[in-house]
């Protein structure tokens, strides 16, 4: 089970809250409201989930009714009260002297956002390139605007003054980062230079902004791999929106690194959530993470025995073992998602219905979902099968931990390497289903695959 603290709940009258911002918006600007239908038509994504902060006039007594729907006072900025609730996620709530609404979308570069929509220069963009906050007014309304806002690495509302050496700095580890070799001799080697990496970008810019650009590399090389991944990201590009929609990254760790990855993670200023505890038949177990400060959260697999679960198996050395379990064997097959594999998926919100048809019209199968619930859907898009080395099939088969029948099966038709994950969140609910994520790890073990006979319809 989820430890009690991490024990999440929908939040309904929260969501309604942010319902009646986004109504008010929508009806009184043109250019939102078509932007939210194209977002649906387009991309298969919901205006709402899009939605970074708000702010709102303190005459309208909003404070108030956001305390009563669990709301609380982060900070204070001159006069302004920023509002957030951590049971759920939701937008923060700017509460200030405003007479206007303003609603602000994430997106992962304002310019790419106006350009994608025409908006011209005249629309002072607030923030130089590359700063923890970027933002600029894109529609104007009747008393509600919408603002376009880019992160790196910030919560503030405040957009912090030009440092041009530091925007410098953090495109140059940007590269480095993007770049990094990813096939060492061993596996040591590469967690090696990884972390070479980061602690040099931490030192010039910490750990807040260094995890925003490191998970972004890791997107951009995951989706290289990944063909749903590409057209829904050529998607939401075309509207200037970028991956700003992602919910959660997955990476698959060996027994062995496991520790190394996690403290790799730690290193970026991820505190631990919950630990899900698959058990004894599922044979394996997850550590989540969350970094407040850039709202990145992952998911960090392992396999684990049942004696096992109960421990802190995110700290605590895993002794190897000769069985392996659908995570173990996936990184045999693939090597480490920190380094040769790249993650194992890429959750985003969605409109889950919608996305199901508009991958499948552009030739993307999705999965039946692993979780069908009103305030949370999941689903897998139809994965993408990886050619295997011989070297790793070798390995694996001579250690006995594959048969002579799937090293044959993984010579001829590869095995499964990744996903994108459809998500579809409702009333503000933070968690995961562990029973479905469970299943779904037991239907994409790739001993599980039908024999290439089966494949060619034999």
């Amino acid at each position: 089970m989820a430890e009690p603290q991490f024990h999440w709940q929908p939040q309904p009258e929260a969501q309604a809250l942010v319902r009646e911002v986004v109504d008010h918006l929508l009806s009184r600007c043109p250019r939102a409201a078509e932007l939210a239908r194209r977002m649906r038509q387009e991309t298969a994504t919901r205006f709402i989930d899009w939605i970074d902060s708000i702010e709102v006039p303190a005459s309208d007594d909003w404070e108030y009714r956001l305390g009563k729907v669990g709301f609380a006072c982060r900070e204070l900025v001159g006069s302004t009260r920023v509002l957030v609730h951590e049971g759920g996620v939701f937008p923060s709530f700017a509460v200030s002297d405003t007479t206007v609404h303003r609603v602000f979308i994430k997106v992962e570069s304002v310019a790419d956002f106006m350009a994608a929509w025409m908006i011209s220069n005249d629309h002072v963009i607030e923030g130089e390139p590359f700063a923890a906050v970027r933002r600029a007014p894109v529609f104007h309304g009747d008393g509600a605007d919408l603002w376009a806002i880019e992160r790196h690495g910030s919560r503030s509302i405040v957009v912090p003054p030009s440092q041009p050496q530091r925007s410098l700095q953090m495109v140059r580890h940007y590269e480095s980062l993007r770049r990094r070799e990813r096939e060492w001799p061993n596996d040591d080697q590469g967690f090696a230079r990884v972390r070479l990496l980061v602690d040099a970008a931490i030192a010039d810019l910490g750990p807040d902004m260094t995890c925003d650009i490191f998970f972004a590399a890791e997107r951009e090389y995951w989706a290289r791999r990944n063909r749903a991944a590409r057209i829904q990201k050529g998607r939401q590009d075309a509207l200037g929106l970028g991956w700003a929609n992602h919910d959660h990254h997955t990476f698959r760790s060996s027994r062995q690194h496991f520790r190394k990855l996690v403290a790799l993670f730690e290193r970026l200023g991820m505190k631990p959530r919950e630990r899900f505890y698959a058990g004894a038949e599922a044979g394996w177990g997850a550590q989540v993470l969350e970094q407040p400060a850039c709202g990145i959260v992952v998911f960090a697999d392992v396999d684990l025995s049942p004696e096992e679960v109960a421990g802190d198996f995110a700290h605590e050395p895993l002794p190897e073992r000769h069985e392996l379990g659908t995570v173990g064997l996936w990184c045999g097959l693939h090597g480490e998602s920190i380094l040769q594999a790249g993650m194992h998926h890429l959750e985003c919100q969605f409109d889950h219905e919608a996305l199901c048809d508009q991958l499948q019209a552009a030739g993307v199968s999705t999965m039946s979902p692993f979780t069908d619930l009103p305030y949370l859907r999941q689903a897998f898009s139809e994965g993408e099968r990886w050619k295997v080395s011989d070297a790793r099939i070798n390995r694996l088969l001579q250690a006995g931990q594959i048969t002579p029948t799937q090293a044959n099966q993984f010579r001829m038709t590869g095995a499964i390497g990744s996903h994108l994950e459809n998500l579809e969140r409702n009333d503000g609910y933070k968690g995961f289903n562990q029973q479905g994520v469970s299943d779904i790890i037991a239907r994409t073990d790739p001993r599980r695959e039908a024999p290439q006979a089966e494949l060619l319809g034999a």
